[in-house]
């Protein structure tokens, strides 16, 4: 089941909160949760932990101020859970509009209360091109509308109108269109009531005087937005692999290693809370990550492990990319994240080969060669003696084809250049290569 920790949001919610909910604040307050912008994965552990914490400080209600275009399906759904979940009174003010993924959490609300000129409905999902998404995501779209809807004793045919344009109400909509209500329109169907702002709708809760307290994303909400963002995700990707990698490369754990795991770690841990990764994806990245350490410590060169391995690192990665309820775009995003990820570690290691044989301080430090090396900065076992090649003298041992001869009054190690040489033959020097000295017989000369 791809549902995230959101005890652990809540907890690291509670931790940043910076006082915000103080004791004072708590009896007989409202809290007001802004529901702005896109919906979008990142807001769900944001509403969530809005929730708990006004049951924690005894909040007479929450009031969702609401101005979006919507967003994903799965976020908003698991905003509703939490809206059902709540033991605190939930309620939505549309102020300006609340499409798609925003009309179904407003559904899920004990009331919807609307600012004149607002506008609730057309929530048929679509993907990343602005067309329908495929019809099994519009179905459970269609199917959540009307299961609110009835839970709240309102027209079910109404909400599965915002999501099915083939749906026709009369004197509401007509078939071939996507239902979107006016704040008028939602007042006569019974689906809203209309107020001109914060203290009328608190007036209508019988909370005249009431403080308001607004909630607002703390930092560990943020921090765990900012690293489950596309654009960020590659990075950490990469940093995580190239980590891997230089620490397989390497003697013992240092910081290479810290950091690759680090990034995964923010990576995996960022999509976990937020609803994108499940338990089974890590498992999966997991597995792969085992069998490829299989195949580079335990079994010599390259073969069925590393291929598994490898793609069940990369069938992790990308599912834990998808969320509950994935789109075309939700594919295509993936993919890209993933795509970029490879091209970023191929130009980065690219790099890394180039420059860093070329660093002073890698050189000096003798974790790189050089190039080349001067005969002077070298050990030389034996110098080269170059005067004695063409000098005639005597073998004293057999070459068999190594031996010793005579030359003048010095005797050298010498070694026969083919044939086996008898003791006491003639022998002239035809090179001398440091240590090793080569001779052949020198037929019908004498010894010098």
């Amino acid at each position: 089941m791809r549902r995230p920790f959101s005890a652990l949001a809540f907890a690291l919610g509670a931790m940043a909160s910076s006082g915000a909910l103080a004791a004072a604040h708590g009896q007989g307050a409202v809290y007001r949760v802004p529901v702005t912008g896109v919906v979008e994965l990142g807001m769900a552990p944001f509403i969530e932990r809005s929730l708990e914490e006004a049951a924690e400080q005894g909040m007479r209600a929450v009031i969702l101020d609401m101005d979006t275009p919507g967003g994903r399906v799965d976020a908003a759904e698991r905003i509703a859970d939490a809206i059902s979940d709540s033991s605190v009174p939930v309620y939505t003010l549309v102020n300006r509009r609340a499409f798609s993924a925003g009309a179904l959490i407003a559904l899920s609300t004990q009331g919807i209360y609307m600012r004149p000129g607002s506008v609730i409905g057309a929530a048929t999902p679509v993907d990343g091109a602005g067309e329908t998404a495929p019809e099994k995501i519009v179905s459970a779209m269609r199917s959540e509308m009307r299961a609110l809807a009835e839970a709240r004793g309102l027209d079910p045919r109404i909400a599965e109108a915002m999501v099915d344009p083939d749906i026709a109400i009369e004197g509401i909509d007509e078939a071939g269109k996507l239902l979107t209500l006016t704040t008028e329109e939602a007042v006569r169907v019974g689906y809203a009531t209309e107020v001109e702002d914060m203290p009328e709708l608190l007036a209508l809760l019988d909370a005249q005087g009431a403080q308001v307290v607004t909630s607002a994303p703390n930092w560990a909400e943020g921090v765990v937005r900012f690293f489950s963002n596309p654009v960020v995700a590659p990075f950490l990707l990469t940093l995580g692999f190239l980590g891997l990698i230089t620490e397989i490369k390497t003697a013992g754990f240092g910081l290479a290693g810290v950091a690759g795991l680090l990034s995964l770690s923010l990576f995996f841990g960022s999509h976990l809370i937020v609803g994108l990764a499940g338990w089974e994806d890590i498992t999966i990245f997991g597995v792969g990550l085992a069998l490829l350490g299989v195949e580079v410590f335990l079994i010599p060169g390259f073969g069925l492990f590393g291929v598994l391995g490898g793609l069940g690192m990369l069938a992790g990665l990308y599912l834990s990319l998808l969320g509950g309820l994935p789109t075309t775009v939700d594919f295509t995003r993936a993919g890209l994240v993933l795509t970029t990820t490879m091209l970023l570690i191929v130009v980065t290691a690219w790099a890394m080969i180039r420059s860093l044989p070329r660093s002073k301080r890698f050189l000096k430090s003798g974790i790189i060669l050089c190039e080349g090396m001067e005969r002077s900065a070298g050990y030389v076992s034996s110098p080269s003696r170059g005067e004695l090649v063409g000098m005639v003298g005597k073998a004293i041992t057999d070459l068999r084809p190594s031996g010793t001869g005579i030359f003048g009054d010095e005797r050298i190690d010498v070694v026969s250049e083919s044939e086996w040489i008898t003791e006491g033959t003639p022998i002239r020097i035809v090179s001398a290569e440091g240590y090793r000295h080569v001779v052949r017989p020198v037929s019908g000369g004498s010894a010098a």
